[in-house]
């Protein structure tokens, strides 16, 4: 019984984020950026390190994009209504994932700006 509800934990797992990508359009770019990431990644052969930061910068914007999701979901059904406090709910909520969006795209100018501007010189010389 208890494997059988462990595989039902991954299944609901799953149909959550099938719903945050095909209703959320936040996630669809931040799915894009991190499609974007991994092949700038894979041209500039990332050391283990970096691809382990890059991984970690993903996968916090993933997971905060998941949070706000489902506090916005609570919220709409507990405060159907307009109500301050819901709102100021929200807001907070996104303003976490713009603060993980802006970390992690930190750490993708950090790690892949040398690495174009190496490249640009390599061209032009």
């Amino acid at each position: 019984m208890k494997i059988r509800a462990r595989i039902l934990s991954f299944k609901y797992a799953f149909q959550g984020l099938k719903d945050l990508f095909t209703t959320q359009d936040n996630a669809k770019i931040h799915a894009l950026m991190m499609l974007l990431s991994v092949l700038m990644g894979w041209f500039f052969e990332l050391s283990t390190t970096e691809w382990c930061l890059i991984v970690f910068a993903i996968a916090s914007v993933l997971a905060a994009e998941a949070f706000n999701t489902a506090l916005e979901y609570i919220t709409d059904l507990v405060s159907p209504e307009h109500h301050a406090l819901a709102g100021r709910t929200k807001d907070a909520a996104a303003a976490g994932v713009l603060l993980t969006a802006m970390g992690a795209a930190t750490v993708g100018l950090i790690i892949f700006l040398p690495k174009c501007y190496q490249l640009l010189l390599n061209l032009l010389s």
